[in-house]
């Protein structure tokens, strides 16, 4: 990938998202960090002149079409969109409220639609984008008290694989990372004895880092013949589904 590329990481200020904008970043690439808080977190200090924080709930189609444009026009053209913006309403289907099910859905699958649609009339123009989709294998295996994530992901990469086929011949690239077990705040609040059973399901008995879901986009945002595929980053999890 050459340099200076214009990246957009949504959900990007903590977690898996901070470490894919901090790769691009450390590349030498401009990145748009986005989240819903109004204030950038100060984590971007070390990074002034190559990133631009934007505010906006990508849920909601007016306000990615509004991070889109304030991209575009404080950088002047969008490169790579990456689509990382997510929650968990976790619980098991029983309890599981509408509410709970459709909130995620709207954050996680629609919010993914919504940038890609306010982004594609730019690279349509241009003849040329890349566009990555965080996926996880629970949209592959499915998962029991998950039933709303899982739907969730599982449209993501149905999403990855029409739009892939839709662009493909204007040379916009659509593909999809799906990460198992990494290492965040949320795995961990598991237990020990959790996060050890959880290691049995792995073929390589450890759990991923932020750093290896960030490599993936890195390698995916530099490829010209790789479309429509799911990349998974989870140590042979998906071996075992």
């Amino acid at each position: 990938m050459s340099k200076n590329k214009v990246v957009i990481v949504t959900g990007s200020t903590r977690g898996i998202g901070k470490a894919l904008a901090e790769a691009f970043l450390k590349e030498g690439h401009s990145v748009v960090i986005n989240g819903r808080g109004k204030e950038a977190p100060e984590w971007l200090a070390d990074y002034q002149e190559t990133s631009y924080y934007i505010s906006g709930n990508v849920s909601k189609l007016e306000e990615a079409m509004s991070v889109i444009n304030k991209t575009v026009e404080h950088f002047g053209r969008l490169d790579v969109l990456i689509n990382n913006a997510g929650i968990t309403r976790d619980t098991l289907l029983m309890r599981m409220t509408e509410e709970d099910f459709e909130e995620v859905l709207s954050i996680n699958l629609t919010g993914t639609f919504n940038t890609i649609k306010a982004s594609n009339k730019i690279f349509l123009k241009q003849r040329n984008g890349h566009i990555i989709n965080i996926a996880s294998v629970v949209g592959q295996l499915g998962n029991a008290g998950q039933a709303n994530y899982a739907a969730s992901k599982a449209g993501v990469i149905g999403l990855t694989k029409s739009v892939a086929r839709e662009l493909a011949s204007r040379n916009i690239y659509c593909n999809a990372i799906a990460p198992g077990f990494i290492s965040t705040e949320m795995t961990d609040v598991l237990t020990q004895d959790q996060q050890e059973h959880a290691k049995t399901q792995i073929p390589l008995k450890t759990f991923g880092t932020v750093e290896d879901v960030a490599q993936a986009a890195l390698y995916l945002a530099n490829q010209t013949y790789v479309t429509g595929q799911v990349l998974n980053v989870d140590g042979g999890m998906v071996m075992n589904g």
